[in-house]
């Protein structure tokens, strides 16, 4: 495994030389902005004066410090204005000549009704790809609602998935909708620039990305699942009903595991790892569907086997026997596993209120690039100074637009 040290003459990072416009709140573009600094983008963070950004007040935070902000935005240039403002659309307009892409993600039409429309930002710059992250599109009887992660996990179907049927559906403790439509919003930029790369005449366009069809895109069996075989997947706990064995199972020291032996060698395996080599002749689980049919048999022997031995000799008989298993993380064995630590999976990022913060590594690694300095997500108008001095403003123009709270 090569680190971004090990050679003489590093390449630039994958998106080094795309500038981008994050004009957006909370979480899902964000987050796509944020994946594509990561990777080497020049991105700049815009917020209303007023720093009223709702991220900014998520949990976790300190009375001082909003630190889901910090490790979200971070490597972006924090800048004011507000484009509500005569002045500010002009200067928005400026900006935008200067930009690769726009990412935004208000409701759908509110960029039109602030003078901001899709033929006004291409006046602006031809080649502009703007994406645009809503809850359920630009079009359809949905197109202006509003909402949040938890409204579009409920909504894809991914909700219906979590949970027992004695609970009922359950909500991961993370806006996971939010986080997956970030991802999706990463891999659309990237997939323009490539677009543009090739075509370059073909000019900048739109980008119409649905957090609900985002998360639904995840569950692909699903709908052939119900047409051709009538059956609707729901929420079955932590077993799960396309595979078997795959549990979660708790040892005599109520460590809690999660267990899979989907193939066949791996099924082999495990019976014979845990004494219940009779399964193997036995032709209800000769194959994986015939397992899940008769998991409840399985799944009873293997919590019986669980219950009678201390993690210690789960992890020793398992790991000889080459069966996929893993004690349950929080964050505390996330940051002390040797995996994590080998791979520097956790970085520290610089800080200018904490000196320096934890945050997931960069994903991907890639060989060859050139090493970057990491910092946390920028204070309210941090870079305001630099980014208007660099469309042609004064000290005394920006001063006068401060006054007037256009920035």
């Amino acid at each position: 495994m090569h680190t971004e040290t090990d050679f003489a003459t590093p390449r630039p990072p994958m998106l080094a030389g795309i500038n981008i416009l994050d004009f957006s709140t909370v979480l899902a573009a964000p987050f796509a902005a944020t994946l594509c600094a990561d990777l080497g983008a020049h991105v700049t963070k815009i917020e209303l004066p007023d720093g009223s950004d709702a991220l900014r007040g998520l949990a976790p935070t300190t009375p001082e410090h909003a630190l889901y902000w910090k490790v979200v935005n971070r490597n972006k240039q924090g800048v004011t204005l507000d484009v509500r403002q005569p002045e500010g659309r002009a200067l928005f307009l400026k900006a935008i000549a200067r930009t690769d892409v726009l990412v935004e993600n208000f409701r759908t039409g509110t960029l039109d009704k602030w003078g901001l429309d899709l033929k006004t930002l291409h006046a602006a710059n031809p080649n502009l790809v703007v994406l645009r992250i809503t809850g359920f599109g630009q079009t359809g009887p949905y197109a202006k609602r509003p909402g949040f992660a938890r409204i579009f996990e409920a909504m894809s179907g991914l909700t219906n998935l979590i949970g027992t049927s004695q609970s009922g559906p359950q909500h991961p403790n993370l806006p996971i909708g939010d986080l997956i439509t970030g991802v999706f919003g990463a891999f659309s930029i990237a997939s323009a620039m490539a677009s543009l790369r090739a075509r370059p005449d073909q000019g900048g366009f739109e980008i119409d990305l649905s957090a609900t069809e985002a998360i639904f895109r995840l569950l692909d069996p699903l709908a052939v699942e119900q047409e051709v075989l009538g059956y609707t997947r729901t929420h079955v706990g932590n077993r799960a009903d396309y595979t078997a064995p795959s549990n979660m199972y708790r040892s005599k020291d109520h460590i809690w595991v999660t267990l899979v032996a989907s193939s066949s060698a791996i099924f082999s395996r495990l019976c014979h790892a845990i004494g219940h080599v009779e399964w193997l002749s036995d032709p209800r689980f000769e194959t994986n569907p015939g397992r899940c049919r008769h998991v409840e048999v399985i799944d009873e022997g293997i919590s019986q086997w669980f219950a009678n031995h201390a993690f210690s000799e789960i992890e020793h008989i398992l790991g000889q026997a080459e069966v996929p298993y893993t004690k349950v993380f929080n964050i505390n064995d996330v940051l002390a596993d040797p995996q994590v630590q080998y791979r520097k999976s956790v970085m520290r990022i610089d800080d200018p209120d904490l000196g320096s913060i934890p945050a997931p590594c960069v994903v991907p690694r890639v060989s060859e690039t050139a090493a970057k300095t990491h910092r946390s997500g920028p204070s309210v108008g941090e870079h305001n100074a630099d980014f208007f001095a660099a469309l042609g403003l004064s000290a005394s123009e920006v001063a006068d637009l401060k006054l007037k709270g256009a920035i």
